[in-house]
């Protein structure tokens, strides 16, 4: 394509819609054409950037979106349904890393995707994939050695475990042959006895700012392997969501993986 993509963001005002917007100034492959914030937002209605002429403002929905190839969505599920309507109606490409979503919009998002090239993320860092990619390896390598998955993050952080550790968590459970519904333990508290032979423990710690922080464990007896990845600049996430948007814009319908991605961009 020859022509600047056509984006929209989802969450415009969130600390990713802001990290995409500073990104976007001095990115060629695209031409911002919609911004959406939550209704109430003190944003809604103010120009985007302020020093440019091109009259961009913030919406707070999508009665008066232009045509547009792909949206980038970091909102909140109910949100994201609404950011679904509007790909459907438009035959857009969707990026999405929002998280929380339950089983009904799970089940839209599958069935969209049989018209739409949809890619969901729970983390779009370059790292994490790979953090993911090399958990699954030792996961299946060492099938009885016992394994929790410790998270941290910022204070304001809404849901818990997050997102990239669940991810992480059905990563390991799948190259063991489960599901993390089987074999996730997300509390423990008082008596609990012995753990669980085969399960796999969450922790998490929220606080500060901290941008995103996952350790993978793997405990044997004597021994123990750790899988770390760290994210100190919340640019990175957005990168790696422009990455995705650029690269799906020309893909065919279907539930694209940011594996894909990697694979085909060197």
């Amino acid at each position: 394509m020859t022509r600047p993509l056509r984006l929209a963001i989802n969450g415009a005002s969130g600390r990713m819609g802001s990290a995409l917007l500073a990104l976007l100034r001095d990115d060629a492959r695209f031409e911002l054409v919609h911004a959406v914030v939550a209704p109430g937002s003190g944003q809604d209605g103010q120009p985007v950037f302020v020093d440019r002429a091109d009259g961009l403002r913030y919406a707070h929905d999508w009665v008066d979106a232009p045509a547009l190839d792909v949206v980038i969505d970091f909102s909140s599920p109910s949100a994201l349904a609404a950011a679904l309507d509007h790909c459907l109606l438009h035959d857009a490409a969707l990026v999405s890393g929002t998280t929380g979503v339950d089983a009904a919009l799970e089940g839209r998002l599958a069935h969209a995707s049989g018209r739409l090239a949809i890619l969901r993320a729970a983390n779009f860092s370059l790292g994490v994939a790979v953090l993911t990619r090399l958990l699954r390896e030792a996961a299946a390598a060492l099938p009885g050695w016992d394994m929790e998955i410790v998270e941290a993050h910022h204070g304001r952080k809404q849901d818990a475990p997050s997102g990239t550790a669940l991810a992480l968590g059905q990563a390991a459970a799948a190259a063991r042959n489960t599901s993390l519904e089987a074999a996730a333990v997300y509390s423990r508290e008082g008596q609990t006895g012995a753990r669980i032979q085969g399960s796999i423990g969450f922790a998490t710690v929220r606080g500060g700012d901290i941008v995103g922080e996952h350790t993978a464990m793997l405990i044997g007896q004597g021994e123990r392997l750790e899988l770390v990845h760290r994210a100190t600049d919340r640019s990175i996430f957005a990168r790696g969501a422009l990455q995705a948007a650029y690269w799906l814009a020309g893909c065919a319908p279907g539930q694209w993986q940011l594996d894909d991605v990697i694979a085909t961009s060197g």
